[in-house]
């Protein structure tokens, strides 16, 4: 019996759910995260570009180098190992170290990535972070760490997987231009356990920033929305009263649509985009199984009170671009009915002339057959009176005589004549 034949992408698909594991991280320890992302049609960047940018900061370092149109590395750049992924907008660089800086999230711990390299990046930056890594048997001082560390009003802190773990950050920028998030592990914590919860913070950091690119989407579109939403309103008070140009409205209302169509197609995928964003956010957060940290606010209390309004606002934006081009194709389709109507109508009306004056003609064509009756018998009966003047003598009829004998006989001969060649030739 012949060997089973595998499809051709059954061992690409199963290796994909193992290609990109979670880093170890043993605390003390420290991270930085990069997220880039070109300013314009991000999903259809130079892929070649960005990996040419990763051999770049491997070549400073003496690192292999990634496979051919490869998607994700990791390997150990220096004193540091770097996880780089490509995703569909935005690529990343992680690089995970040991122990932690002298002072808490010295901005100097960024230089790991060089300056000049950064500045030629074929990107613009969408987040970047500084994760501390720290070691806590208890909770001593973890509090007056992180009041310290962060802004106190938007400070938020719990416990996770089953304490486990403590986690602190504030979704502020610092500074230097990074996001801060604090990890205080126990000390019985594996390393793999360490590194899930530090690649979930830089995933709810990076996919929370390109959420919020829906939100600026939303904000620009709402000045348009209004002045179409007017322009609407109009067009359908012209509707319901007497439309003296009903084409000049229903063209007016094709083009609002046609605009409104616009809209769409170039909201849609960043509205899609944020929706799937959105639900990650959310999805990360409920793996790590919050639970409350001396009464302070936890992640997703701080998502709940400050990034679900911005991701209810792209919905309610999107809600209701879509219900302006239904109303818009609506009002089109009723005004285009009205329209035809009154086409119909005015069709209706002409049909109507058209008719009469058919009827007119064919009674002209009539009146003008009867003429050429009189017409034909009179030449006919001239004709005839010719071809039978020696009668006159032979039977001594007088010509008035033979005229009137004549005369019947050659216009009822005529009229039948006309009659067979009207009913031959001219339909009913």
């Amino acid at each position: 019996m012949s060997p089973l034949t595998d499809h051709p992408l059954r061992y690409r698909m199963a290796n994909e759910l193992h290609a990109r594991p979670f880093p170890a991280l043993r605390a003390p320890a420290k991270a930085v995260y990069l997220a880039l992302k070109p300013a314009e049609n991000a999903a259809g960047r130079d892929r070649e570009a960005e990996r040419d940018h990763l051999v770049a900061l491997l070549d400073r370092y003496g690192a292999a180098h990634p496979q051919p149109g490869a998607t994700h590395y990791s390997g150990q750049l220096g004193k540091y190992f770097l996880k780089w992924e490509s995703h569909t907008e935005f690529v990343t660089f992680t690089l995970l170290g040991e122990g932690v800086a002298g002072q808490p999230f010295d901005g100097k711990t960024f230089d790991v990535f060089p300056q000049d390299w950064l500045s030629e990046a074929p990107a613009t930056r969408i987040t970047s972070a500084l994760i501390r890594i720290e070691v806590a048997d208890g909770d001593d001082g973890i509090s007056e760490k992180v009041q310290d560390w962060f802004v106190p009003e938007s400070l938020a802190i719990s416990r996770v997987l089953d304490d486990d773990l403590v986690i602190a950050g504030d979704f502020r920028i610092d500074s230097a231009g990074h996001m801060r998030f604090a990890v205080f592990a126990r000390p019985a914590t594996g390393k793999r356990r360490v590194g899930r919860v530090v690649q979930r913070l830089c995933e709810i950091e990076t996919y929370k920033a390109m959420s919020m690119l829906g939100l600026q989407r939303a904000r620009d579109l709402n000045p348009q929305m209004k002045q179409i939403d007017d322009r609407l309103n109009v067009l359908s008070e012209q509707m319901t009263g007497d439309v003296n140009k009903p084409a000049e409205v229903l063209q007016a209302l094709l083009e609002t649509s046609a605009e409104l169509e616009n809209m769409i197609a170039q909201s849609s995928f960043r509205f899609g985009a944020t929706g799937a964003y959105e639900t990650i956010v959310n999805q990360r957060i409920g793996v790590l199984r919050e639970q409350r940290f001396t009464g302070r606010q936890t992640f997703a209390e701080f998502m709940m009170r400050r990034f679900d309004p911005a991701m209810r606002t792209v919905a309610s934006t999107q809600t209701r671009l879509k219900s302006m081009s239904d109303r818009a194709i609506r009002a089109g389709d009723l005004l285009r009915t009205k329209v035809d109507v009154e086409r119909s109508a005015q069709n209706q009306t002409l049909l109507e002339s058209m008719n009469t004056r058919a009827d007119l003609q064919l009674r002209l064509q009539r009146t003008v057959e009867g003429l050429s009756v009189v017409a034909i018998s009179y030449y006919a009966v001239n004709l005839v009176l010719n071809m039978t003047g020696p009668l006159e003598e032979t039977l001594s009829l007088p010509k008035s005589v033979l005229a009137a004998i004549v005369t019947p006989v050659v216009v009822l001969l005529v009229w039948w004549l006309v009659q067979r060649i009207r009913k031959k030739h001219v339909p009913d």
